[in-house]
């Protein structure tokens, strides 16, 4: 028994040691993503020696202690992911008419594409009556399908890919100078457009789904860090309200998702409300936050819900914001000269630009500026 819990406590030390490398294996990178499931055996290490072996030898407590070790680290990532941690963005508690006029209600769901239960999605849609539907992994036969929306989504940017990479945003609301682009890899695209909501303040929203580390996908998390940082830098120019959604294909926890929050200075709603696992849905066991939606601090939370199962790997994500005039301040985490060099490297990795990422909200100046004199 001795010999069985050493050879555990080694495994557990790997699997805590590892992601602290910077390098981007997609065997090293997967190790972000289970901290949960590390942290619940680091604890039943701690415990494990105390209760099965001796008591007064020492081995015993040195076990234990570099188990309780494990299990502190592996806490620290997710405990911002609990009602232990300070919320970071405020809740709106009542509705002014003012703030119904300033509402933003985005559903964001990965439908896996061979997933034939359209109908499903379809309901829950009708259900919760988002303002901004969002799906992940959407061909053209989900496309013929979301369709079917489009009396009441009369706005939306359709791109169906075969490859488990297509995207559609269907919208109650008008979506102007939007574009779709493949910013890093040459089949993976990301959407980019403005939003106006009923009182007229307009939105920039980006939609992402950047290909996962994966002996099946990329072979390191290089294209997926690239994707998520360029659209991170980019956005600190932005003076309007921004929203950035989608299937990152990482863990809210993740040092590259803590990294993109630092660079974009966007909030993340589920800080100290929940980790709203969304995958895998049909795994009870293997669940954790891949479905993201962060924004800038103009904006105060209504709701943050997970929404039931429609047949897909991934449950759908539902948010309500209200953008507030005064919602400022709201503090995020800032990122210090050391992050913004990490977030370089990374970038210049790829041959990717922040003037690469469409900006909507310059589209719109450019197209409404005076052509110029003639001499």
């Amino acid at each position: 028994m001795q010999a069985i819990l050493w050879v555990a406590l080694i495994v557990l030390v790997l699997v805590t040691v590892l992601p602290l490398l910077r390098h981007g294996a997609w065997w090293i990178r997967g190790l972000d993503f289970p901290r949960l499931q590390f942290a619940a055996l680091a604890l039943v290490m701690v415990c494990l020696p105390l209760w099965l072996l001796d008591r007064t030898a020492p081995g015993t407590w040195v076990m234990a202690s570099v188990a309780l070790a494990c299990l502190m680290y592996q806490s620290w990532w997710i405990l911002p992911y609990t009602h232990l941690h300070r919320q970071e963005v405020r809740q709106v508690r009542t509705l002014t008419e003012r703030d119904r006029e300033q509402r933003i209600a985005i559903l964001t769901a990965n439908v896996l594409t061979p997933n034939r239960h359209a109908d499903k999605l379809l309901e829950l849609v009708r259900l919760h009556q988002p303002d901004l539907l969002v799906t992940l992994e959407s061909d053209g036969w989900w496309q013929q399908q979301l369709d079917l929306l489009g009396t009441d989504y009369p706005y939306s940017i359709k791109c169906p890919l075969d490859n488990l990479y297509g995207m559609h945003v269907y919208s109650r609301y008008p979506l102007e100078n939007e574009a779709i682009q493949f910013l890093v890899e040459s089949d993976v695209p990301s959407m980019h457009s403005e939003v106006v909501l009923p009182s007229g303040q307009r939105v920039v929203v980006h939609f992402l789904h950047p290909a996962p580390p994966s002996p099946t996908e990329n072979e390191t998390s290089s294209e997926r860090d690239a994707e998520l940082l360029v659209v991170g830098r980019s956005l600190r120019e932005c003076e309007l309200p921004v929203i950035v959604t989608g299937d990152l294909n990482d863990v809210a926890w993740s040092a590259t998702t803590r990294l993109f929050r630092k660079i974009s200075g966007l909030l993340d709603p589920r800080i100290g409300r929940g980790m709203f696992n969304s995958f895998h849905a049909k795994i009870p066991l293997v669940r954790w936050p891949l479905d993201h939606l962060f924004h800038s601090d103009d904006f105060v939370l209504e709701g943050i819900r997970r929404l039931p199962g429609f047949g897909s790997d991934h449950f759908p994500m539902l948010v309500r914001l209200v953008y507030r005039e005064h919602a400022r301040p709201q503090e995020g985490l800032e990122a210090d000269a050391e992050d913004r060099v990490l977030a370089s490297e990374k970038i210049d990795a790829e041959s990717v630009k922040p003037s690469d990422v469409h900006r909507p909200e310059r589209q719109r100046i450019v197209l409404s500026a005076p052509p110029p004199l003639l001499q």
